[in-house]
């Protein structure tokens, strides 16, 4: 079995800075992780906060279900919104479940 592995080579030790080159190489998928998929997340999740806390009565929305409607009422103890669709057609949903504010005259325009 001499003939597949050469005994200098079996028998040689591991280089020095071996183990340092696998630190490095986790360090460097740390930051690529870091850099292309926390930190955009975390600002996607920081502006929808913010639209969330902005929203307001008479502002137009659209909703991750597809509906666009004007906020009627805001309730403000419960996460909650009051979205009128229609003429005398009202719906409650999260508002988590907002995902864009549109522009005023939006409805109009559909």
């Amino acid at each position: 079995m001499d003939f597949f592995i050469s005994k200098a080579h079996a028998a040689a030790a591991p280089a020095p800075g071996a183990g340092m080159d696998m630190i490095i190489m986790l360090l460097v998928f740390g930051l690529v992780f870091y850099f292309m998929i926390y930190r955009p997340q975390a600002k996607r999740v920081k502006e929808h906060k913010s639209l969330m806390s902005a929203l307001g009565k008479g502002d137009e929305v659209l909703t991750q279900g597809g509906l666009v409607g004007k906020i009627a009422k805001v309730s403000d103890e419960k996460d909650f919104v009051v979205i009128a669709i229609a003429e005398g057609t009202e719906v409650t949903v999260q508002k988590a479940a907002i995902s864009a504010v549109l522009p005023k005259g939006t409805m109009k325009s559909l």
